[in-house]
Formats: C-alpha cells, sequence, structure tokens
C-alpha cells in the first residue's frame, strides 16, 4: 500500500489475530484510522487532523513505498550539519580577541607589555617555594617593575607595597585530607588605592612559584604579567579609584596553596578585601574560563556580565569543578573557606598536555591569548574599584546564578530562582503537550500510549546497550596493553568508541522498527520517538532543577527549543511527511541546542582528555573516555532517533560505521598509534617522576634495622613503564616497588598524597644519596599528660620541601597535635600526611603530636617518618639520577629529584 501526501502524522496498522486485507477488514481499519486527534498545531494555526486511509493496495501490512527518507541523504545531511555545528565553535574559539583595542592606547592593556614581563619571569627557570630563583630573582625583578609603575603613576593615586613573609598551618580535604605547615614564605602585595586612601578593597591574585623542573609560563607567570600590566594601566589612569585594588603576587601557590592562606589568614591588608579574581591555569594559553563564582554572590557575575570585553564563564564548569571529579584546586578556597570573600576564579584551559611540565614556555601563550585576559581583567577590577556595590558586598549576597556564554560573544545571567521558575514553566509546557496525547479517553489513546512507553523502554534499551558495548571495548584495549592509544590521536577515540556507540543505537532501533513496529506509518513512528525523546529531557531537567543544579539550564534548552520546533513543523509533517521543508525547518529548529551541546562537548574533551594522561594507574582512562563519548552520543542522538524511523533504510548507515569501528579497533589493537608526541610544536608527553632516595627504617629502640638506596619511579598514567621498557630494559616488571605494610603509605616519600592514585611503582638500585645540607629529625621530649596520653615533640631541619608522615598502631589514637587547628586530619588509608615547606633562612620546625594510648603494645605506640625533597639547586642531582634522565625518550617529560627518607617508631 502507498502512503500518499494526505496521510496522517499519526498513523498506525497492526495486524491482529486475523489477516486484516480483504473488505471484512475496511470498517475495522477505518476505527483505527479515527483513533487519535492530534494537538493543535502552535505555529500554522488550530484545527484537528484525522488519521484516513490514503490509498488502496494490497493490504493493511504493507508499508508504502516513496515516503521514507533517503538513508544516504540523511546520515550525510545529519553528519554535515553536526560538522558546520562544530566548525562554528572552532570558529569562536579560535576567535580570541573579538574587539580588539589600539595597541599601545593610553589607558589600554597592552599586551606586548605584558609579553615582555612574561618572558623576564620564565627566563628565570623554575621557581619552586624555597629556591633561590623565586625568594630572591622572581621577587627582586617583580619590586622593580612595581618601582618603575608607582614612578609613572598619577598622582591621584597612591601605590603602596610590602614582602609578606608568613608562617602557618591549615588542614584541607584536598587529595584525599591532609594538613599543611609553612615557615617564611614569600608574598609581594602591591595596594592600588586613592591620594586619600580606601576602606574596601578588591584584590586580584597570581602565583608567580612554580612546579619542579616547569618555567611555568601559563601556570602562573602569564597571569602575574597581565596582573603587571593591569597596575600600570591604572595607577597611570585619570580616572579615580573609588576602592582600593590589592595585587597579590603569591610566591607559594604550588605548595597547595601555602601563600594565600598567609595572605587571608594574616596580612593586616585582608581584612579590607571585599572580593577578589583569581588567574589560574589548567591548560596553556587560549581562552580564560570563568570556573567559579561566589559563593551565592549574583552581584560578582553581573559585574563580569556588564565589563568583561570578551566573556568566557560557564556555572557548568563551575559546578563540574566543585563536585571533585577534577583532581586539582585554587586559591579560590582559600579565599573563601578562611577569608569568606566572594570571588571570581579564571584560568586557561587549552592544551592541558603541557601543563605542568618543561614545555610550558613563553612562546607557547599566543598573544590574543594575554590581550584578551587583560582586556577582561582590567575592565572588572575597574568595574569593582568604582562599583557601590563592593563597600556593602554582604547585603548582595542571595542565593546562585545561572549564567553562560554565548560562543564568546555575550553572558546570559539570571537568578537561581528565576531558573526555577523558567525550568519548571519548561516541564509544564511539556506535561500540557504529552498530557494531550495520553490523558484522552482510553479508546482514543490505547494505542499512542503503548507505543510512547514501548518507545522510551527501546530507547533506554539502546543508550544502556551502547554504553555496555564502547565499555566491553575499552575494557579489552586496556586488557591488551593499548590504553591511551588516542591520547595523541584523538579521532582514534571518536572513530573507535563514538561509531560504536553510534551504530549500536541504530541498530537496536532498527530492530525495533523492522520486528516490534511492523506496520506503523514512518510519520506516526517519528512522532513518537520524538515525544520519547522530549519526555527524557524533561524528565532530566526536573531531576537536576529538583537537586538545585543551575546547570539544569541546559535540559531547559534541550526541552524549550524542540518543542517549539515541534509545534511550528507539525503542520507541514502532518500533511507532506518528511520532506525537504521539514527537515530544513527541523534542525534550524534545532541549531541551538546542537550548537551549544557541542560548545560544551568541546570544553569537556579539551579539559579531560589531557588530565586523562596523568590522573594514575587506578583508572582505566579508555573506560572513562568511552563513557563520556557514550554520554555524548546519547545526547546528540536523542532528537536524531527518529529519523531512523522516518528514512526508508539504516542498512549502509551501519555497515559504514561498523566499518569505521572495526578498521580503528583493528589499528589499536595492532598498535599503529603512540599515545605520546614529541612533536616540539604539539607535545603530548608521558610525564614520570624519578626520586633518588636513600631509605633508612628504626626500630623502637633507635636501630637501624633497614637501610636501603634506589630510584623511585612513578609512571602518571595507566599505562605504567610498558612504553618505556623497550628504551630503558632495566626498567621492568621485576623492580616492581613492594608495599612496606608496617610502614605509613607504603614506606615511600610521597610529595603529596596521591598514593591511592598511583599503586604500580617501580624501584630500581642505586647508590646511596648524600645531600650537602642533610635532614635532620630528631625527638626532642616525651612526656605523660595528665589525661593518659603521650605528647612528643620533635623537631626537624632540612630542604624547602619536606613531606611527614603519620601511623598509629592497634591500640593508640591520633587525638591532638599542634598543626592545623590541632585536630588531626587523616589521608585516605588511615595514615596522616603533613606537607611542609619553607622559604628561605627559616627556622628549625617544631611541632608535637598526643598519642592516647588505650593499652600497651611490644611494638610501641606510633609510627612516625619524615621525607626530605630536594627541589633545587646541586643536592636535587646526582651522576644516576643524570644518567637514568638521558635514557629516556624524547616522547617523555621526566620531572626528577633527590630525597631521603627516614622511619621512626616510638
Amino acid at each position: 500500500m502507498e502512503w500518499g501526501s494526505e496521510s496522517g502524522a499519526v498513523r498506525r496498522y497492526r495486524i491482529g489475530g486475523e489477516r486484516r486485507d480483504g473488505p471484512a477488514a475496511a470498517p475495522q481499519l477505518e476505527r483505527e484510522a479515527l483513533a487519535q486527534e492530534p494537538p493543535a498545531d502552535a505555529c500554522g494555526g488550530g484545527g484537528a487532523r484525522t488519521r484516513k486511509r490514503s490509498g488502496e493496495g494490497s493490504g493493511g501490512a504493507s508499508r508504502g513505498a516513496g515516503t521514507g527518507l533517503s538513508e544516504a541523504r540523511a546520515a550525510l545531511g545529519l553528519a554535515l550539519y553536526l560538522l558546520a555545528l562544530r566548525a562554528l565553535v572552532q570558529l569562536s574559539l579560535q576567535q580570541l580577541v573579538v574587539r580588539r583595542a589600539a595597541v599601545g592606547h593610553r589607558g589600554e592593556f597592552d599586551a606586548r607589555q605584558a609579553r615582555d614581563y612574561l618572558e623576564h619571569i620564565t627566563s628565570i627557570g623554575p621557581r619552586t617555594t624555597g629556591s633561590p630563583e623565586n625568594e630572591i630573582l622572581t621577587v627582586r625583578y617583580l619590586l622593580e617593575q612595581i618601582k618603575l609603575i608607582e614612578v609613572q603613576s598619577n598622582s591621584l593615586h597612591r601605590i603602596s607595597v610590602d614582602v609578606q613573609r608568613p608562617t602557618g598551618s591549615f588542614s584541607i580535604d584536598f587529595l584525599g585530607g591532609f594538613t599543611s605547615y609553612y615557615d617564611n614564605i614569600t608574598n609581594v602585595v602591591v595596594k592600588l588605592e586613592p591620594r586619600d586612601g580606601a576602606q574596601h578593597a578588591v584584590l586580584a591574585n597570581c602565583h608567580f612559584d612554580s612546579v619542579a623542573n616547569s618555567p611555568g609560563a601559563s601556570d602562573d607567570a602569564v597571569s602575574c604579567s597581565v596582573m603587571l600590566e593591569v597596575l600600570r594601566v591604572l595607577s597611570t589612569s585619570s580616572e579615580a579609584l573609588h576602592h582600593a585594588v590589592i595585587f597579590l603576587f603569591n610566591g607559594a601557590e604550588e605548595n597547595v596553596l601555602q601563600a594565600s592562606h598567609g595572605f587571608i589568614t594574616q596580612h593586616p591588608w585582608a581584612s579590607l578585601i571585599r572580593a577578589f579574581i583569581n588567574l589560574e591555569a589548567a591548560g596553556v594559553g587560549g581562552k580564560e574560563l570563568v570556573f567559579q563564582t561566589g559563593p551565592e554572590n549574583p552581584w560578582l557575575v553581573q559585574a563580569y556580565v556588564s565589563a568583561a570585553k570578551h566573556p568566557f564563564a560557564s556555572v557548568v564548569a563551575q559546578e563540574v569543578f566543585q563536585s571533585g571529579i577534577i583532581p586539582s584546586d585554587t586559591d579560590f578556597r582559600i579565599y573563601r573557606d578562611f577569608g569568606n570573600i566572594p570571588g571570581i576564579d579564571l584560568a586557561f584551559i587549552e592544551n592541558g598536555y603541557i601543563y605542568h611540565t618543561k614545555y610550558d614556555t613563553a612562546d607557547r601563550i599566543l598573544t590574543d591569548s594575554i590581550q584578551r585576559a587583560g582586556d577582561n581583567i582590567l575592565a572588572v577590577l575597574k568595574y569593582l574599584a568604582t562599583s557601590d556595590m563592593l563597600a556593602a558586598s554582604s547585603k548582595y549576597q542571595h542565593g546562585n546564578m545561572v549564567f553562560f556564554d554565548v560562543l564568546g560573544l555575550f553572558v546570559i545571567a539570571y537568578p537561581s530562582r528565576v531558573g526555577l521558575i523558567i525550568n519548571y514553566m519548561v516541564v509544564m509546557a511539556v506535561v500540557l503537550y504529552l498530557g494531550k496525547k495520553l490523558l484522552q479517553p482510553q479508546h482514543k489513546t490505547a494505542t499512542y500510549t503503548k507505543d510512547f512507553f514501548c518507545g522510551l523502554g527501546i530507547t533506554l534499551i539502546s543508550w544502556f546497550t551502547s554504553l555496555v558495548t564502547v565499555l566491553i571495548i575499552a575494557v579489552f584495549v586496556s586488557l591488551i596493553g593499548q590504553s591511551l592509544s588516542w591520547y595523541n590521536h584523538f579521532y582514534v577515540s571518536v572513530c573507535l568508541y563514538g561509531t560504536a556507540a553510534v551504530a549500536k543505537i541504530i541498530f537496536i532501533h532498527t530492530l525495533a522498527k523492522r520486528f516490534h513496529y511492523v506496520n506503523a506509518s514512518d510519520q506516526y513512528l517519528g512522532e513518537v520517538f520524538f515525544d520519547v525523546s522530549l519526555f527524557v529531557h524533561c524528565g532530566f531537567l526536573t531531576a537536576l532543577t529538583y537537586q538545585g543544579l543551575c546547570s539544569a539550564f541546559i535540559c531547559a534548552v534541550w526541552v524549550a527549543f524542540p518543542l517549539l520546533t515541534k509545534l511550528c513543523v507539525h503542520k507541514d509533517f502532518k500533511r507532506h511527511g518528511a520532506g525537504g521543508k521539514f527537515i530544513a525547518f527541523y534542525l534550524l529548529g534545532m541549531f541551538i541546542p546542537y550548537l551549544y551541546a557541542l560548545y560544551l562537548i568541546w570544553a569537556v574533551f579539551e579539559m579531560f582528555t589531557p588530565i586523562l594522561g596523568r590522573s594514575g594507574s587506578e583508572i582505566p582512562p579508555d573506560v572513562v573516555l568511552a563513557s563520556i563519548l557514550a554520554g555524548c552520543t546519547m545526547i546528540l542522538s536523542s532528537y536524531f532517533i527518529n529519523f531512523i524511523y522516518l528514512a526508508k533504510s539504516t542498512k549502509r548507515t551501519m555497515l559504514t560505521l561498523t566499518l569505521v569501528c572495526t578498521i580503528a579497533f583493528l589499528l589499536v589493537c595492532s598498535g599503529t598509534f603512540f599515545p605520546y608526541s614529541s612533536n616540539p610544536a604539539s607535545p603530548k608527553p608521558k610525564r614520570v617522576f624519578l626520586q633518588h632516595m636513600t631509605r633508612t627504617f628504626h626500630d623502637l629502640d633507635g636501630n637501624v634495622v633497614k637501610r636501603d638506596s634506589g630510584i623511585w619511579i612513578n609512571g602518571f598514567d595507566y599505562t605504567g613503564m610498558s612504553h618505556i621498557t623497550p628504551h630503558i630494559p632495566e626498567i621492568n616488571d621485576t623492580i616492581r616497588a613492594h608495599c612496606e605494610e608496617n610502614a605509613p603509605l607504603c614506606g615511600f616519600p610521597w610529595y603529596l598524597p596521591v598514593h591511592f592514585l598511583i599503586r604500580k611503582n617501580w624501584y630500581l638500585p642505586a647508590p646511596e644519596v648524600s645531600p650537602k645540607e642533610p635532614a635532620h629529625f630528631r625527638l626532642v621530649s616525651k612526656e605523660q599528660t595528665p589525661w593518659d596520653s603521650v605528647k612528643l615533640t620533635f623537631e626537624a631541619t632540612g630542604p624547602s620541601h619536606m613531606s611527614f608522615y603519620v601511623r598509629t598502631h592497634k591500640g593508640s589514637t591520633l587525638s591532638q597535635w599542634s598543626l592545623g587547628n590541632g585536630t588531626p586530619v587523616t589521608s585516605k588509608g588511615g595514615d596522616y600526611f603533613v606537607f611542609y615547606s619553607h622559604g628561605l633562612q627559616a627556622s628549625a620546625w617544631q611541632f608535637w603530636i598526643e598519642v592516647q594510648v588505650l593499652e600497651e603494645q611490644p611494638e610501641g605506640a606510633v609510627t612516625v617518618a619524615i621525607a626530605a625533597h630536594y627541589l633545587s639547586g646541586e643536592d636535587k642531582r646526582s651522576s644516576q639520577l643524570d644518567a637514568l634522565k638521558e635514557k629516556f625518550p624524547d616522547w617523555t617529560f621526566p620531572s626528577a629529584w633527590v630525597c631521603t627518607y627516614h622511619l621512626f617508631v616510638f
């Protein structure tokens, strides 16, 4: 039977217990044809439609030929549509500066001057806390430039400079929880204020220190360079400020946020601060993303929206970051938690592959990236420094904000309570739309209701089986040792996991179309599965809104625009089916949700793909990436599922996808793709940490029971040393490090408590190390307290970075200590971890712990250990370490230093 142009969009023939192809079937067919009345058309006018037979043929069981979409045209059209949207997103991301200011114009940010600052700072080399490069050379350069800026400043302003050397301690739940102690670290603080002074201030924060063995151009020298140039522009401006602007150049952020804690808890200017802007990096260059705001200060978001020249912000990034999924933190937490100050957190996020490596150099940061960051920071600081709201910021603390940029052109922001109303209005619109179909009298909606819930089940099954399929592939790829094969060739992951996910979804729906919906109209099925997708997204919208997540606005976009599109094309679809006009208007209506989805998906992969290359040995990166790609496929396919039912066939599409997936799978399994890259233009290095250490273990009587030396090797990705062994045969599974069960953190000198992320280590025997300035650790006193506990007082001297570990024995508990707020904080696994650092000329570190002994043990009450890390100077090197580093291939980044480890029992 052919379906003519007058056939209804909601039409269904089903074979019952007897064949319906004779004259006796006609009355029954007519009753079925009139069983449903679709809702009135919202855009094309009112009026109900009825289903009626459109022609005669061989019987009701046949499907009309010639009405289905051409498979090739549909598949090609959808592919080109998504590629065009992706190209638009890419164009937006590459356009760093939309409106370029006149270079050198007075009062405007000059990226050339900021680049000059950047090149001078990075030329100093790696700047670890406590090193002369950080404490002397960089501080000297900053003070020289600030002095020059002060000389050029306008008489309307006054500049004050202070070099702070704070000492303090705090606990934090980052990386499973640990305690931090710092002594005599460095902050360079500059206050720009009106000539008559100011009672309130806005803070701009950057850090000039870097991780070991990295020049730290993006993290965070470029931010300090931007701040110097902003200080110059503001100080020479003829426009008076209402409030002060405090520029904090902190020298110990990489020591887990120590310098910001020293400033906000101890500096006298900290009491003036009412808001802050923190400049950070999780990548090298590109656009700086606003990924945290608040807490609960919507006026700050409005300030950014009003002032920023090149906005790039997302509440989605904020909620993802604050969920703890990304193993990172910034000074934002310190100002929020210890200063109770609202703020804005910005970070460069592109090219995270070379973040914290030797490749993080000034030449990799585009001048336009510096310009856009400077334009934004200057504009927002100027806005806040002249705002009346800054003085009474606490009055404007009410709820959260929904905010997101539109292709970097402008930001849409509104209070979360308004978002709540919008979201539930969208939900009600869907309820009315679907309710009219589902809640009509039973004799009219029985067939539709059944098909709707069957379609919902089929959709969920297709998603579930798609996820299972890609996870099976990912697990297999991991088991055969080809994990991270896509790290240097991201398109491989799309061809492998993305096509597998799409093919499985199409396959499940094709089976349903062929065997379950045998005699249903194409148009009818297209409408059913559109409604199913709408219902699913509405469910997500309801759930996220109920959880109070501002990110629910995405679901609102994915419900409101498709629903409006459906109502607008309903009349044409009813009369002409899935013709060219319908498809054009349908894709046009989906433009906004799909464009924004691809915009967010880019950000997700831009952030997470590099992170998966440094996320440790316990998290299979292929499983994570496959899951993300499957989720993206489910979202992007949701409103295109109905095309499977509108198309004549999907055989060629499935064959093409299967072929692409199979080829990618075979290439991955054969080891064709190497995960790392040594290309100087776009390096993607494997990170390896090498520590040449000497360990000494003492018993309860103070006798040395074990002493060994070697190079402790940690690969920071899931592949371990499998790619290194062919180049350095001595690093193989025969030298796998073994856990010392009775020692805290397995008896190894962890720099940070990341032992739960990296359980595969290698230990290559090597001669003892002998630093010129060895660490010393001793028990100063042991005393019994009146409350039946033992107080142990220790003293330690050594290099700028040390780690202290504690493990209590059975029958003992650690009740108090002189660190943090006095309450001991355990790390993952139950041991205690203390991170210590100092600047120059620090005194001996004295501290005490109090152990409550419930029952005496012959093995003692507590085991403590201290590791000394030599991250700078001659002591950081050894001939054996240098020789081993030389053997590593170019596509690696071996970060190496010397350390010692001493363990004691008391």
